[in-house]
C-alpha cells in the first residue's frame, strides 16, 4: 500500500490521550523541560525548527505547542518509523506525524499551515550526535551518517515558507483585482471553508520560529534501560546501546531540558519588477500548490522559469542560513560548555595541563564576563551565586559534575596541583560513539557557533594570571548582591505568600561594602542578628565610614529577603557567608575588627578561632549563650516533631513558625523559622568548644536588662576565653544597641577600634571594666 492510500488526518482524541500521557508520567521522569519564549510566540508561529539530538525530541515539540495554545501540529518524522509496524504508524499518522519522504510532503504541509495547523521540523534531517554543526571555515552543515560526509542543512522550510509567501501574495493580488471566481476556486482546492477563510490565512505572515533544545547535563554511565537491554538481547548494535545510555539518562537522570525559541522570522522577500512579472506569468501555469512547489524541481521550460527558479533557490539558501544562525545561538550555555570549550582551547594550543588554580579562576572570571553579556543565555545555575560561587576555589557543584563526567570517560586526570589532559581528549571517535567517548567535545562543539563565549573564555585565560585581589574582590561582592537579588526574587513567589505577607521589615536587606577614596588599613567587618539584615548596623557603618574606615555590612544567607529563605538554612551557611565577606574585605586592607551582634557576635568569635589572617580583634555584643525566653529549650523538640512531620506525606510542619516581637520591625523578620532557632543552638554550641582557640583581643559587651539575651551569657564567653579580653556591661534594657545605640554602644565600640588601631599596645590583658 502506497502512502497516498492512508489516512493522515490528525485524530483528536488519541493526540489528546498522548499529550496527557505525557502530562501524567512527565513529572517522574528526570528530565526537566523548561521552555523560554516571548509571550504569544507559540501561538503567532507557523513553522518551528528544532535542532536534533534525541530520538524523543520529537515527542516534546508539539506537545509543548499543544499544551501552550491548544492547536495540534504536524511533526516530520523519519519514513522508517512508519515502515513495519503499522500500529506504530497508525499512532504516529493520528497524532500528526508525516513520513519525511512522503510525496507533496510540502504542498500538503502549505495546506494544513493555511488551514491553522503548525508545523514542527528537524532541519539536520537527522541526530547530530556530536554537535558539530560549523566547519573549518565556520560555515555551517553538519555530518550525514548516510553519505559519510558533511553537508549543508535541509532547505525543506525555507521553501515551504518562501512558496507559502508566494502562494499568499498571489491570493491577495486576486482580492485586490476582485478576481473572486479564482479565490473561489482556490479555496474550494485546498478544502478551505469559505473565501473570508483563505483571505484572512493570506493577510497573516508566515512565521517561522527557530528552536534550540540543550541538554544539561550529559550523563555517560550505564543506566538500568541500557543493562537490561543488553541482558535480554545479545548482540545489539554499539549505535543502539550508545543511544540507550544517553537518551536513557536524559529520560531517568536529573537532566535539564532547555527549549528557548529565537526571534520570529518573516520570510518576506523584496520582489524586483522583474522578478514580480515573471511570478505573475508562471502563475498563469499553476492550477495546485504542487504546482508551485514543483516549480523548484524543475529545470524551466523556458528562460524566464530558469531565472525565477535562481532566484527562489536564493532567497530559500539565505532564510535557510538565517534560521540556522538563530537556532544554533540559541542555546542555553552552562559551565560545562565553558570548561570543554577551555580546555580545548588548551589543547589546540598543544598544552597537556593546567593547573588547578588558572582554571577555576579563568572559569569564574568567564562566568561574570557572560552574566554581562546580553545577546546569550544562561543556564540558571549560573545566575544563582549559592550554586557557583564556590567556582573560584574549585568548590562547586557544577564543577564537579564536569570533572567527574571528563574522569569518567579517561579524559581529565586531576593532582593536587593540575588538571592533566589524557590521550583520549586527543582521539577521533565514531560518530555513534562519540557522545559516550568524548562529551567534552560535544559540549565545546556546542558553543562553538557563539562567538562572543569563545572571545570571553580566551579573554578570561589570559586575565586569570594578572587579576588582582580587587578585581576579584570586586566581582564577589557582586555575587553578593546578585545573591541577595535572587534569593529575594525566589521566595517572594506566591507560594511563600502566606508569610511573607506579614512581614514588616521595610529595610533593604542587601549587603553593603563602603569604601573610602583613600585606601584604609583597617576594614571593619559588621554581622548582624537572627531574624535581621545589614540595616541593623547601617547606621554605624556610616559613622565608620566618614571615618576613613573600609566597612561591610555581611548579609547573612537566609536574612533580609523572606523567612522562608532563612527556614531551609543552616548555621554553617552563616558562616560561609562570614568566611566571603571577610575575603572581600581583605583584599581592600591591611587589617581587619570583626563586630558581631547577637548571634553575629558569635558568628564573629567563631571565625577568630580558626585564625584568619589580619584580623586584629573581635567585638561581640550581646552574644546569646542563655535565653530570657525558657520555651528556647522546648526548640529541639519541636524541631524534632517537625522533622518527623516533614517525613509523612501530606503533612505539613507542626510549627514550622512562630511569631517575633521585635524591637525594630522595620528590620526584623516577624516569623521565626523553628528550624533557625534549632541551627542557632546547634552554633552556640560549637562556639563553645571553639572559645579556647581565639588569640586576638575581643571585647564583650552585654545590656543589664537584655529583653531577649540573659546577660549572663557574656560571664559563659568570658570564662572560656583564653585571649585579651574586655568586658563592657550596657545600662539598657533593650537587645537593638548597636542600632539604638544604647547608653553609649557606638562609644564603646569607637574605643575598642582606636586602641587597636594605634601604635600603643593593642588590648589591656584580661580585665573586668
Amino acid at each position: 500500500m502506497s502512502q497516498q492510500d492512508f489516512n493522515f488526518d490528525i485524530n483528536p482524541a488519541t493526540f489528546d490521550w498522548c499529550a496527557k500521557s505525557f502530562h501524567a508520567i512527565r513529572n517522574k521522569l528526570g528530565v526537566n523541560i523548561k521552555v523560554h519564549h516571548e509571550k504569544g510566540l507559540m501561538q503567532q508561529g507557523d513553522i518551528f525548527l528544532f535542532n536534533h539530538f534525541a530520538r524523543f525530541e520529537t515527542i516534546i515539540p508539539p506537545y509543548v505547542i499543544h499544551e501552550a495554545t491548544g492547536q495540534y501540529c504536524r511533526i516530520i518524522a523519519d519514513h522508517a518509523l512508519f515502515e513495519g509496524n503499522e500500529r506504530l504508524a497508525t499512532l504516529l499518522r493520528n497524532v500528526g506525524a508525516l513520513p519525511n519522504n512522503m510525496p507533496g510532503l510540502l504542498p500538503f504541509l502549505a495546506s494544513e499551515i493555511l488551514k491553522g495547523r503548525k508545523v514542527v521540523i528537524f532541519p539536520e534531517g537527522g541526530m547530530v550526535k556530536d554537535r558539530r554543526v560549523l566547519d573549518d571555515d565556520g560555515e555551517y552543515n553538519i555530518y550525514s551518517r548516510t553519505s559519510e560526509k558533511r553537508r549543508k542543512h535541509h532547505r525543506g522550510a525555507s521553501i515551504l515558507a518562501l512558496t507559502l509567501e508566494i502562494f499568499k501574495r498571489r491570493i491577495l493580488t486576486l482580492h485586490k483585482r476582485k478576481d473572486n471566481v479564482r479565490i473561489d476556486r482556490w479555496a474550494a482546492a485546498l478544502g478551505m471553508p469559505s473565501r473570508a477563510a483563505l483571505l484572512k490565512a493570506a493577510t497573516k505572515p508566515t512565521i517561522v520560529v527557530p528552536g534550540t533544545i540543550t541538554f544539561y547535563p550529559l550523563h555517560i554511565d550505564e543506566n538500568a534501560l541500557s543493562r537490561s537491554a543488553e541482558f535480554w538481547a545479545k548482540n545489539l548494535s554499539p549505535q543502539f546501546i550508545e543511544e540507550l545510555v544517553i537518551e536513557g539518562n536524559i529520560l531517568m537522570k536529573n537532566t535539564d531540558m532547555d527549549i528557548r525559541l529565537g526571534e520570529p522570522l518573516l520570510p518576506k522577500k523584496k520582489w524586483a519588477w522583474w522578478e514580480r512579472f515573471l511570478l505573475e506569468h508562471y502563475f498563469k501555469k499553476v492550477s495546485a500548490l504542487d504546482d508551485l512547489f514543483n516549480l523548484r524541481e524543475q529545470h524551466g521550460e523556458s528562460w524566464t522559469e530558469r531565472m525565477l527558479i535562481k532566484c527562489i533557490s536564493k532567497e530559500t539558501v539565505r532564510i535557510r542560513d538565517l534560521t540556522m544562525k538563530s537556532l544554533y545561538t540559541g542555546i542555553t550555555v552552562n559551565l560545562s560548555h565553558v570548561a570543554s570549550y577551555l580546555i580545548y582551547t588548551l589543547v589546540n594550543k598543544g598544552r597537556r595541563e593546567i593547573d588547578l588554580h588558572t582554571l577555576n579562576i579563568t572559569l569564574y572570571l568567564a562566568l561574570k564576563k557572560l552574566q554581562q553579556t546580553d545577546d546569550i543565555h544562561l543556564h540558571r545555575s549560573l545566575y544563582e551565586p549559592d550554586r557557583y560561587r564556590g567556582l573560584i576555589d574549585g568548590h562547586c557543584l557544577e564543577l564537579d559534575q564536569f570533572l567527574t563526567t571528563a574522569k569518567q570517560a579517561g579524559l581529565i586526570g586531576i593532582t593536587n596541583k593540575s588538571y592533566h589532559f589524557l590521550a583520549p581528549l586527543f582521539e577521533t571517535f565514531d560518530f555513534d560513539q562519540v557522545r559516550i567517548n568524548n562529551p567534552l567535545l560535544i559540549y565545546a562543539n556546542e558553543i562553538a557557533p557563539l562567538k562572543i563565549v569563545r572571545k570571553i573564555v580566551s579573554a578570561s585565560l589570559i586575565e586569570a594570571d594578572e587579576v588582582t585581589e580587587q578585581q576579584l574582590a570586586a566581582l564577589l561582592f557582586e555575587d553578593e548582591l546578585r545573591s541577595f537579588e535572587w534569593n529575594f526574587e525566589y521566595f517572594h513567589k506566591s507560594r511563600f505568600s502566606d508569610i511573607n505577607d506579614e512581614e514588616t521589615a521595610s529595610e533593604s536587606g542587601a549587603p553593603y561594602l563602603l569604601l573610602p577614596k583613600q585606601r584604609s588599613k583597617t576594614g571593619i567587618l559588621l554581622i548582624h542578628g537572627l531574624l535581621a539584615s545589614p540595616s541593623e548596623w547601617r547606621d554605624y557603618a556610616d559613622k565608620l565610614h566618614h571615618q576613613g574606615f573600609a566597612v561591610m555590612g555581611v548579609r547573612l544567607a537566609g536574612h533580609g529577603t523572606s523567612p522562608w529563605d532563612l527556614h531551609q538554612r543552616s548555621w554553617q551557611e552563616w558562616l560561609a557567608t562570614v568566611e566571603r565577606n571577610y575575603r572581600i574585605l581583605s583584599a581592600h586592607c591591611e587589617e581587619i575588627i570583626i563586630m558581631g551582634f547577637s548571634s553575629g557576635g558569635i558568628l564573629a568569635l567563631i571565625q577568630a578561632s580558626v585564625w584568619p589572617e589580619k584580623l586584629v580583634g573581635i567585638a561581640s555584643i550581646n552574644a546569646p549563650i542563655k535565653f530570657q525566653d525558657p520555651k528556647m529549650s522546648f526548640i529541639p523538640i519541636l524541631h524534632g516533631i517537625n522533622k518527623i512531620a516533614d517525613w509523612i506525606p501530606m503533612v505539613d510542619g507542626v510549627l514550622p513558625f512562630r511569631t517575633n516581637k521585635s524591637e525594630h520591625p522595620q528590620i526584623n523578620y516577624h516569623n521565626i523559622p523553628i528550624p533557625a532557632l534549632h541551627e542557632l543552638q546547634t552554633m552556640i554550641e560549637e562556639l563553645q568548644r571553639r572559645l579556647p582557640s581565639i588569640q586576638v583581643p575581643v571585647l564583650l559587651a552585654q545590656s543589664d536588662q537584655d529583653p531577649v539575651v540573659h546577660p549572663d551569657s557574656i560571664n559563659h564567653i568570658y570564662g572560656k576565653l583564653a585571649t585579651d579580653c574586655q568586658l563592657k556591661i550596657i545600662n539598657s534594657n533593650r537587645h537593638g544597641i548597636v542600632t539604638d545605640n544604647g547608653d553609649g554602644t557606638w562609644e564603646i565600640l569607637d574605643s575598642f577600634v582606636t586602641n587597636l588601631t594605634t601604635d600603643s599596645p593593642s588590648s589591656q590583658r584580661k580585665d573586668d571594666t
